[in-house]
């Protein structure tokens, strides 16, 4: 119960952590990393870190203390026997680091492969729609196949090392009981009366105690695959957390409060990749109260202007001023509350209307919701639903069409 509790304690926090470290990395960050591939992190290799502390951890402990007590009592009985029964460890520590190098490798290709399925699956089910419009189902499925047989692959290549190595301990045992037999053998038939060397019933005694000796090894490597399974997840999920978070908050933030809103662009030079300039040596003025509409072809940098005014991503060259004050010298939650932002693509949580308008404001009250809705005339289509703002809506805003969500995301701006 105890290691089972601890076990559980560790996957929520771990879970905890994982989680409010990827919610403050850079926009960018998910740009270059599939949602699927986020989600195996927070599932799949938590999950393995769970099976080491709740199983893996008890058993080697006590696999462990059995050895040591095994050969404690055979060094008491007859040393040199001992000795020669010790002599197959090299050979076993040999055969451990051949598995082990070949088993993480697998392990680490398997925790690869399903990710890339929960990235595929993630993708694929969400753009369900678009496949069967184009109709793409079968091309979607070869591809899967593909992916999924990798995955197949990769677990088939681990499965040989075990399918190696367990067979190779059970020989290595055999040989060590081989060399008792020949051994102890040996001394057994050079016993006289005058001098006991070793006796018969000595003998059995020890060969039944080497069985012992190696049974609590092979469960040893039996557990190997849980130990495995455990260092390559964990090694993913560390280097998730130690993942540097490239937007911060200045140590003495210049400015934290409401904005009069002067917005200066002075020679801005920004590129999302390398020097692939986005935006290049841009400079324009914003006065308070003054309203301006951004024109361009697709791909000129429109959306780009208002993500760097939002801090989404720091730009390599130039300043972005708001009220004077570089925004790096902005208090982040602070800057980001002087904005109302309706994105290009709106999102909607599952949850009820109103919740998707508060986002999880609590000072925003039911009055202010409606007021807000009413504004933007979503109201109207709002009171006609069943449940009014309190209606429930489903993962992305299935059942609304694309209208309605836009008018959620005004009132929500």
């Amino acid at each position: 119960i105890l290691l089972n509790s601890v076990g559980q304690y560790v996957m929520f926090d771990m879970r905890r952590e994982l989680y409010d470290k990827l919610q403050h990395q850079e926009i960018a960050y998910y740009d270059r990393n599939p949602i699927g591939r986020i989600m195996t992190r927070l599932t799949t290799d938590v999950d393995a870190l769970n099976e080491l502390f709740t199983q893996g951890v008890t058993d080697l402990l006590g696999d462990l203390v059995m050895i040591v007590a095994i050969i404690s009592v055979m060094l008491w009985m007859d040393v040199r026997l001992t000795l020669i029964t010790l002599l197959t460890v090299p050979m076993l520590f040999a055969a451990t680091t051949w598995f082990r190098k070949g088993a993480r490798k697998g392990y680490d290709m398997v925790r690869t492969r399903i990710a890339r399925i929960n990235a595929f699956l993630q993708e694929h089910f969400s753009g369900a729609q678009t496949v069967q419009i184009f109709n793409a189902e079968a091309k979607s499925l070869k591809k899967f196949d593909q992916i999924n047989d990798d995955h197949r692959r990769a677990n088939i290549e681990t499965i040989y090392y075990y399918a190696v190595f367990f067979p190779l301990v059970d020989f290595i045992g055999a040989v060590g009981i081989a060399l008792i037999i020949w051994y102890g053998g040996y001394r057994v038939m050079q016993n006289t009366p005058e001098h006991t060397v070793l006796t018969l019933g000595g003998l059995v005694a020890f060969i039944q105690y080497s069985g012992f000796l190696f049974q609590p090894i092979r469960d040893i490597s039996d557990k190997y695959n849980v130990l495995q399974a455990a260092v390559v997840a964990s090694h993913r999920i560390f280097r998730t957390l130690d993942l540097p978070i490239a937007i911060v908050n200045p140590r003495k933030p210049q400015k934290d409060d409401r904005a009069k809103g002067r917005i200066e662009f002075q020679n801005v030079w920004f590129a999302y990749k390398d020097d692939n300039w986005v935006l290049k040596d841009v400079s324009f003025t914003v006065e308070p109260g003054q309203s301006i509409a951004l024109v361009g072809h697709t791909g000129s940098g429109k959306t780009t202007i208002t993500n760097l005014l939002m801090r989404f991503y720091d730009i390599q060259q130039g300043r972005i001023l708001l009220d004077g004050v570089d925004l790096r010298d902005w208090d982040l939650k602070a800057l980001r509350e002087n904005f109302a932002v309706v994105l290009q693509e709106v999102f909607l949580f599952s949850g009820t209307i109103a919740g998707n308008i508060r986002l999880g404001r609590d000072d925003i009250t039911e009055e202010r919701v409606e007021w807000a809705a009413k504004e933007v005339h979503a109201d109207r289509f709002i009171n006609r639903l069943n449940g009014g703002f309190e209606a429930e809506v489903r993962e992305r805003g299935a059942g609304l069409s694309v209208g309605q969500k836009q008018l959620i995301s005004f009132a929500r701006a």
